[in-house]
């Protein structure tokens, strides 16, 4: 096999790896609200360790850029590839950390129903979903028109979020028995927010793993 054609097949091993830990994330993602749904408190608490996996799929992803880089002499396209691959592993990993802190949280709020805090957690929830996955897809398939929709729908979850703040603000002045509770749930809020927040920037590699170019600045 030519240097050339290995190196092609260690890049598509290489897309393998970020897609298996883009699944792993988004399957988390639907897990850890199935099992507040169900108020499986047990599930819950090994939950929190769920992001060790996602640490370990991280490290071995960086090493495999690492050694291509090092190995090889990659072209402007592959150099790239290699670099927007390190830096979204470093997103889908603090997704991952994200999850197990809202599996702490859960925890510490008895499994309450989020939207009891606010009716818009549901709607935050489903968009953060719906943003990463499409994120994530973009990067696997450079899919550069759909990695700009993933950046696009940033506004809705930001509008979100300030929805919930401001429920949470209304509930205090009500009823100020569940502080504790409004807080857990502004953090949770918050946690998904930054989840969203990460998903952007997977999506913007996609389009500098075509272009070279993120935020307007041209960096390879």
């Amino acid at each position: 096999m030519s240097p050339r054609k290995l190196f092609e097949q260690e890049l598509e091993e290489l897309r393998q790896d970020v897609l298996q830990m883009a699944d792993w994330v988004e399957d988390g993602y639907d897990c850890l609200f199935d099992t507040l749904k169900k108020k499986d408190a047990e599930t819950m608490k090994r939950f929190v360790r769920h992001d060790r996996v996602i640490g370990d799929m991280q490290r071995n992803i960086e090493s495999k850029c690492l050694s291509l880089l090092t190995r090889q002499t990659p072209v402007a396209r592959d150099l790239r590839t290699v670099s927007a691959a390190l830096k979204v592993v470093t997103d889908l990993e603090r997704c991952g950390n994200h999850l197990s802190d809202m599996a702490e949280l859960f925890t510490r709020m008895g499994m309450e129903e989020l939207e009891g805090y606010s009716e818009t957690f549901g709607i935050m929830i489903a968009e953060t979903k719906e943003i990463l996955k499409q994120a994530s897809e973009a990067f696997v398939n450079r899919d550069m028109k759909l990695g700009e929709e993933a950046v696009s729908r940033d506004d809705m979850i930001d509008d979100c979020f300030n929805k919930v703040k401001d429920d949470l603000v209304e509930k205090l002045k009500k009823d100020t028995a569940d502080a504790d509770g409004c807080v857990d749930a502004l953090m949770v809020a918050k946690y998904l927010e930054k989840i969203a927040d990460h998903a952007v920037n997977i999506g913007q590699w996609e389009i500098f793993q075509e272009t070279g170019v993120i935020d307007e600045i041209r960096l390879l």
